[in-house]
């Protein structure tokens, strides 16, 4: 595939008859990047691993039937998005009742035609593509274009509870715009938002992780979430990202020390247990912020959640 060629759809086919597999295949490869599951748990797995954009499923098969492997996708919230489209012999309304409240989006009947399973995967694929740039306008902040505080703190409860079940340590950088009511005051709001995008755009790049998030949390504050991350590598990562804003060097002749536009950094890690809950993190990141500031700014102030943060050395002040 070039750079310029845009990336096939995902549909899995799940079906125990080889010769309505080759058929859907045959039909579909041309166009999306066909996987293949022979049996429910087998398509449970594949989806879990690597999420399909829809999935054509055979109603009956041994084991888990069409519709408990759609009950059990629907109730995981990693999967519960995927179109499930179901692929039966069977045409009577109360066959189709019960795929619908299992929570399929439309059905196709065997024997299957190439025109009508390519329409109905089409229509499908693209109400998911439009449901999708819909959430991520939802989610991301129309400034600065980072995640907004809402994706934020969904993804912050949905890493911590993740974290939690493998006990992993995740970290949190709590990030503030030094001076920033000087700035604007001084260059005005369109130099103000002018400044915001710029340290974003800057933040962003030092984030090499596909887990790692960076969020607007307000309005010259932002939020870096780290999952399966120690205290120590958090800090890194604080220094690295108070690096990455000054050598933009944006001036600001009200700054205290600099005269270029800073950050401070205030960080805490932990591996979540029954005892600890997630406001605490926040909190503790939050108290290092202040304490950044109130220790002259732009600098990486850290403490761990408790005594399991995965820490390497004793935190910076």
């Amino acid at each position: 595939m070039t750079d310029a060629e845009p990336q096939r759809s995902r549909i899995l086919v799940v079906d125990d008859d080889p010769s309505i597999v080759d058929l859907l295949e045959a039909f579909l490869q041309h166009e999306y990047h066909v996987s293949v599951a022979t049996h429910g748990e087998q398509a449970i797995d594949l989806c879990r691993r690597q999420l399909p954009d829809l999935v054509l499923l055979d109603v009956m098969m041994p084991g888990l039937d069409g519709y408990e492997v759609c009950r059990r996708l629907k109730s995981d919230p990693a999967t519960r998005d995927v179109p499930i489209i179901f692929v039966t012999a069977r045409d009577e309304v109360d066959e189709e009742i019960r795929g619908l409240e299992a929570g399929a989006v439309d059905f196709l009947s065997k024997p299957v035609h190439r025109a009508i399973v390519l329409a109905r995967v089409r229509t499908h694929i693209v109400l998911r593509q439009q449901a999708a740039k819909l959430r991520d306008m939802a989610m991301t902040d129309i400034l600065t274009g980072v995640a907004n505080r809402r994706c934020v703190e969904e993804r912050l409860d949905s890493e911590w509870r993740r974290c939690r079940r493998n006990q992993v340590p995740i970290a949190v950088i709590m990030i503030d715009i030094d001076h920033f009511k000087l700035y604007n005051d001084a260059y005005g709001h369109q130099a103000g938002d002018n400044c915001l995008q710029h340290i974003a755009a800057a933040l962003k790049k030092c984030l090499r992780r596909p887990g790692d998030l960076l969020g607007r949390y307000g309005g010259e504050e932002f939020l870096c979430l780290l999952p399966e991350t120690t205290l120590d590598r958090a800090v890194e990562r604080a220094d690295e990202l108070g690096r990455a804003v000054m050598a933009l060097n944006i001036v600001h002749a009200h700054a205290a020390d600099e005269r270029v536009v800073t950050i401070s950094r205030g960080v805490s890690a932990t591996v979540p247990t029954g005892e600890t809950e997630l406001a605490d993190l926040l909190e503790v990141a939050d108290a290092m912020l202040y304490d950044a500031k109130r220790g002259g700014r732009n600098r990486t102030t850290a403490c761990p959640l408790g005594l399991n943060a995965g820490q390497d050395a004793p935190p910076k002040n």
